[in-house]
């Protein structure tokens, strides 16, 4: 299984990005996707995850400004991460786990958020 992020750049405070993340290869049945972040010098945390046929969870820092959605076709997730601050600065990687073969990671992806 292999996962494509892409969607990261530069934004200022109070604006926008969107990440896409597909999934390609031997998927037998998807039962999370999601994004993991981790800014400089700090762990790996939850952003948001979705299960199959379920709603999103998210970290309490980003609920009512982030929506994490599926297209379970595409094996794609999308997180819309609007008024973005700058504690919002991480590397962001897609997160998924297959019911057959176990988890997998993105390559991650860029997000800076300048003040």
């Amino acid at each position: 299984v292999q996962l494509q992020a892409s969607g990261g750049g530069l934004v200022q405070a109070g604006g926008s990005l969107t990440l896409s993340c597909a999934a390609s290869g031997s998927i037998f049945n998807i039962n999370v996707m999601g994004w993991y972040r981790q800014a400089p010098g700090k762990q790996r945390e939850l952003v948001a995850l979705i299960e199959s046929g379920g709603s999103a969870n998210y970290v309490d820092s980003v609920k009512g400004r982030f929506t994490l959605s599926r297209d379970n076709y595409k094996n794609a997730v999308y997180l819309q991460m609007n008024s973005l601050k700058p504690e919002d600065t991480a590397v962001y990687y897609c997160y998924l786990a297959e019911q057959m073969s176990g988890v997998y990671w993105g390559q991650g992806t860029q997000v800076t958020v300048s003040s």
